[in-house]
């Protein structure tokens, strides 16, 4: 256990179908990856009992510091157009130790917004990109990985035995 502050981050980039945007990119709303849950009360509970139902997912939203046409033209909505995107940080711990942070997706972008133009002003382009495939580790570790039919938390399957009871 560490007694100073660890894992802080200190810079990230995303790219965009292997494309980094170092120096681009303003902001990044990396997705939420929770469990969804269904409250139930049977008859004989005094109490309704959240279960587990499976996982809800966000997208990942990003902001570019210009209007970059390569990524705009990446709003296809095209089936089967499918590419990877890759969030990477570096974590810093205050006793001067480096971890890189990398989220690794693929799916495709959503939509493309031109934000407000005001002379003068910085103007942004907001993206959002809708994920089929999610995996984040922090080093060599891989803490999070999910699909549309298995998730893995930490490297075990959450969803091996019910994939089993289903003969899949």
């Amino acid at each position: 256990m560490k007694s100073t502050p660890a894992y802080i981050l200190r810079n990230c980039v995303i790219w965009v179908n292997n494309d980094v945007k170092a120096g681009q990119m303003s902001e990044v709303g990396i997705p939420a990856f929770k469990v969804k849950t269904e409250g139930v009360r049977n008859a004989g509970m005094v109490r309704e009992r959240q279960l587990a139902m499976g996982y809800e997912t966000d997208d990942l939203k990003f902001k570019l510091t210009g209007f970059d046409p390569d990524t705009i033209v990446e709003v296809t909505g095209k089936p089967g157009s499918d590419k990877p995107f890759m969030v990477t940080g570096a974590l810093v711990d205050e006793d001067g130790v480096t971890n890189n942070a990398t989220l690794y997706l693929r799916g495709f972008m959503k939509s493309f917004a031109g934000g407000t133009w005001k002379p003068g002003d910085k103007a942004e382009a907001e993206f959002e990109f809708v994920w089929n495939y999610f995996k984040f580790q922090i080093g060599q570790r891989d803490l999070i990985e999910a699909d549309d039919f298995d998730v893995s938390i930490d490297g075990v399957s959450q969803t091996g035995d019910i994939r089993s009871a289903l003969l899949l």
